[in-house]
């Protein structure tokens, strides 16, 4: 029987989207500085995709009686708390950024360039893209309101999609801080952890101590981040102390301590060991950042895979999108999927199998309901240093081109 003629035609024209890819990917690695450090920003992505696939996993809207409420299968399913162990990678986030915070000013002001500068283009950078979502999200929170729906139901909603703000803001007064921890070490930082802790739980203090430990507790992976840059982490030696000495610790404050076995808050909890962050959480986060760090060799061979590379970059570029918009993406899903009614996975309370099995399969619903976020605002992510200037420059290699884009994926990562 002939072929019809579509056939052919869909035959033809995947090897050619295929191929464009390839050619796309190779132009973003041949346009990547040779002395760019791809592991940086592999752990970056990977630390960005642990918190949205986190946050989609173990965070569930129940429906109950025309309204909205927060939930999570780790309240039901205890047994699911390895889930937050592989998903929580905060610490290695700000790891990555204290890392590239200390060596990005270093490097600015051996240049003759000024904190000030600096810092203005970071927080550029970070703040910029916040206005954007501040801005829909009291659009949305008032038409909610003004359209009948409940006051529990908006409030639910716009926490969760508005949670993440927590932590730009302590990243931007570390990030501030910088020039002040380049030399900090991170004993320094944990011992406060440890001792808020001790008060706290040991001495029966106040509760709300733990709140120091919102930027003492993230501090310390931070100035991991500086010691990186300093060079004192390039022994395999470093990252197996980190490792294991975190893993033994948490282990230890976890089986016989009563710290929480969850890594992230559970709704209903009596303590919960991220908000604030506990000296288990800082301890796992340490043992993640040792991880990572043995790690950083095998990403760098890895990345020579420019097709690997090229998701890599372009997952940097879009990560403040990718970070802002998820809540988002998943609110916008729950949302729209009332109108069919109470659906399983996404609506039904989460205490059993059956609704594991349903939300994995809504993940591919939030991750395209974001690439339609991403579309619209990444934009605002970019700024204006990417629609102009040395960064859109049209740069020859070898025998083809390299567009504006794979520049800015390259560079910029």
């Amino acid at each position: 029987m002939p072929e019809s003629r579509e056939n052919r035609r869909g035959r033809q024209h995947r090897p050619t989207v295929l191929l464009r890819l390839r050619e796309a990917a190779a132009r973003v690695d041949a346009a990547t500085p040779p002395r760019r450090d791809r592991a940086v920003d592999a752990l970056r992505a990977l630390a960005i995709l642990g918190v949205v696939l986190g946050h989609w996993l173990v965070t569930a809207l129940v429906a109950d009686g025309g309204a909205l409420r927060a939930a999570s299968p780790l309240g039901s399913m205890s047994w699911l708390a390895p889930v937050s162990w592989m998903f929580q990678t905060l610490a290695v986030f700000f790891m990555v950024g204290g890392h590239v915070a200390t060596k990005s000013l270093a490097s600015v002001r051996a240049r003759g360039g000024t904190y000030g500068t600096w810092l203005s283009a970071r927080m550029s950078r970070l703040f910029v893209p916040v206005a954007a979502v501040l801005t829909v999200w009291a659009v949305a929170a008032a038409g909610l309101l003004l359209g009948g729906a409940s006051f529990v139901t908006v409030h639910t909603v716009v926490k969760l999609a508005l949670s993440p703000l927590w932590f730009l803001l302590v990243f931007a007064v570390l990030t501030a801080a910088t020039p002040w921890l380049v030399r900090l070490n991170p004993v320094w930082p944990l011992a406060v952890v440890l001792h808020v802790d001790l008060v706290r739980f040991g001495l029966g203090g106040p509760s709300w101590l733990g709140w120091v430990n919102l930027a003492a507790g993230w501090l310390v992976p931070y100035t991991v981040g500086a010691a990186w840059t300093r060079g004192e982490l390039e022994s395999p030696r470093a990252g197996w102390t980190l490792l294991l000495g975190g893993a033994a610790v948490t282990a230890a404050l976890v089986g016989w301590a009563g710290y929480p076995a969850s890594m992230v808050g559970v709704p209903g909890a009596a303590v919960s060991n991220l908000d604030p962050p506990t000296l288990a959480a800082v301890a796992f986060g340490l043992a993640q950042c040792g991880l990572a760090l043995l790690l950083r060799e095998r990403l760098r061979r890895a990345m020579r895979r420019p097709p690997l590379w090229a998701a890599v970059a372009a997952l940097n570029l879009s990560a403040m999108t990718v970070f802002l918009w998820h809540q988002t993406a998943m609110m916008a899903t729950t949302a729209t999927g009332l109108f069919a009614g109470r659906l399983p996975g996404l609506h039904t309370l989460p205490d059993g199998l059956d609704w594991v099995a349903w939300r994995l399969l809504w993940v591919p619903v939030f991750a395209a309901v974001l690439g339609v976020c991403w579309a619209a605002f990444h934009s605002y992510e970019r700024g204006p240093r990417q629609r102009g200037g040395r960064a859109s420059r049209v740069v020859r290699v070898h025998r083809g081109r390299t567009g504006p884009a794979d520049v800015k994926a390259a560079r910029n990562a």
